[in-house]
């Protein structure tokens, strides 16, 4: 995985120590809160409805163990104990002390983490797939794109300003784990007819206030043009992006407007003129940083493991467990491990220091010392030999992260809402737990199927609602909270954005909603393995009105 170098960790301490000196005028009274803000931005720190929140950058989603051994260290000396992992796959903070962010981004920069764009109105964290490198039928690796984007966008001069927050993602995949369709720009490695890989381009998803899909609007970009080409796109939106209205500063609504033809003329205009400068992509530099994602040292195994089909057939449990949260690998006999972080009845996306600590050791005892975020807010280990995976799961079992409910109702995205946020309109955790707890039982959860619930507490989108297969939505009707229900959404290279069903149901009522539409599905679903969205796509919203409001 790849490594800071010399300029990577000047730049990351010059920051640190800028940012010191911005935190000791603040605390002294020499700058207001509304001087701070711009600067605490910068640096990844948000001021929330009770104390600070700091959000660490994972760069596409790849730690190393060391890397997660320090994270659980500054949770537990800076914070309270636990961290949250989002939807960018990132890290949250929600209880760091301002005069102690300093100390705390020093010891990150020790460990090679910051949080230098994690916020404002820049270059976010780019995403990837997390089983990117290991997954089946894979076109190619994605994360040495993701670096070398990384690269060119941190501190870029004429980006660090944009209209508003920009955010890519990248996959080499399908399905798609990233939900590029999602994004302001959303790359997918494809193959031309000579063979040769490149990216679609995809511009102008997006979520938030005004849900969009992306349009394709570049079918093939060769590899060696991937920064020349996202300049043109950044250099047109930050040229035209609205900024005089923060609900129409996306780059979504200046593609709406311009439409998808006339976009592409303009990026397409700007591309012509730096595409063979500066910023073409030397093949020598492209292997460059794929070696820092070589391989690691794989053992020659058979495709089958006897003692792991035995241990499927004798333990149920076990069983339940690796037929959710167990994926193919590319190598014979090797697994791609999903570790949930919804226990049942817990918080989504949290996990404590202990825990970080027990999974930074799991990835050296069976892997080889590299874990994965998630965008659905949990973690992987990309490299399990199936013979271990029964020890790695009595592991899990004895750190309280062995659920099996990856891809279940009860694997929930959900934003920190109102409990934490002052943006959110209403709460998403408890909301959370309630459904969780309906569905303990994990037999019954299985039986209905993988099915897709998001949570938001405000319309901004955090927890990627819009495209969830059961998506809620907080909102505030007259102080009270209220909750949205849309369904039909997906995030995959079918993305769709989900359908309302009718109105909001109150806080007290939104868990046995949920059960009513669940129960609806499973009358109506044609065989016990068509799935929630087929049989939403295939009877309509009609039957789920139905017995939500009694035709009313």
């Amino acid at each position: 995985m790849y490594r800071y170098d010399e300029f990577d960790r000047r730049l990351v301490l010059q920051r640190v120590e800028q940012f010191r000196g911005q935190v000791a005028r603040r605390v002294a009274g020499e700058l207001t809160e509304d001087e701070f803000k711009p600067l605490r931005l910068m640096n990844g720190l948000y001021l929330q409805l009770h104390a600070y929140m700091l959000r660490i950058a994972i760069p596409y989603g790849v730690l190393s163990s060391p890397q997660m051994r320090g994270l659980a260290d500054v949770t537990r000396r800076y914070d309270r104990g636990y961290g949250h992992f989002t939807t960018r796959q990132n890290l949250q903070l929600n209880w760091p002390k301002l005069e102690q962010v300093p100390d705390l981004l020093a010891e990150l920069a020790e460990f090679e983490m910051h949080a230098i764009q994690t916020s404002g109105n820049c270059i976010r964290n780019v995403t990837a797939d997390p089983f990117a490198g290991v997954a089946a039928g894979e076109i190619e690796d994605p994360r040495p794109y993701c670096e070398i984007i990384r690269q060119w966008s941190t501190l870029h001069p004429e980006f660090s300003f944009l209209p508003r927050k920009f955010k890519i993602a990248v996959t080499g995949a399908d399905p798609d784990r990233a939900a590029t369709r999602l994004h302001d720009i959303g790359l997918i490695m494809v193959r031309d007819d000579t063979g040769a890989v490149g990216f679609e381009v995809i511009v102008g998803g997006g979520q938030g206030r005004t849900p969009v899909i992306g349009e394709v609007i570049r079918q093939f970009l060769p590899k060696q043009h991937l920064l020349s080409y996202l300049e043109a796109i950044l250099r047109v939106y930050n040229l035209l992006g609205r900024r005089d209205n923060l609900y129409k500063a996306r780059i979504k609504i200046l593609v709406a407007q311009e439409g998808i033809d006339r976009f592409r003329d303009l990026v397409e205009e700007e591309w012509l003129r730096i595409r063979d400068g500066a910023l073409a992509l030397p093949a020598d530099e492209i292997d460059r940083i794929n070696r820092y994602f070589a391989a690691p040292d794989y053992a020659d195994l058979p495709e089958q493991a006897p003692t792991y089909q035995v241990r499927l057939a004798n333990d149920a449990d076990f069983a339940q467990w690796a037929a959710t949260n167990v994926s193919d690998h590319t190598r014979n006999g090797y697994g791609i491990v999903t570790i949930s972080l919804k226990p049942i009845g817990g918080i989504p996306g949290d996990a404590t220091s202990e825990q970080m600590e027990a999974v930074a050791d799991l990835a050296e005892r069976y892997g080889f010392g590299e874990i994965r975020v998630t965008h659905h807010q949990n973690l992987v280990l990309p490299d399990v030999r199936l013979i271990d995976l029964y020890a790695l799961w009595l592991d899990l079992k004895s750190a309280g992260l062995a659920t099996s409910n990856v891809g279940l109702i009860s694997d929930i995205i959900a934003c920190p809402g109102l409990d934490y946020c002052n943006l959110a309109n209403a709460r998403a955790i408890p909301v959370a737990q309630d459904i969780s707890n309906r569905f303990a039982d994990l037999k019954r959860q299985h039986d209905i199927g993988p099915l897709r619930l998001n949570i938001s507490g405000c319309i901004n989108a955090c927890a990627h609602h819009h495209v969830g297969e059961i998506g809620i939505l907080g909102v505030d009707k007259k102080g009270v909270e209220f909750y949205q229900i849309t369904l039909g959404g997906t995030s995959g290279h079918d993305a769709a954005i989900g359908k309302i069903v009718g109105p909001a149901f109150s806080g007290d009522a939104v868990g046995d909603a949920v059960e009513t539409i669940v129960e609806t599905y499973l009358d109506q679903r044609a065989e016990p393995d068509e799935r929630f969205l087929q049989t939403v796509e295939r009877v309509g919203l009609e039957p789920f009105k139905e017995t939500l409001y009694g035709g009313h």
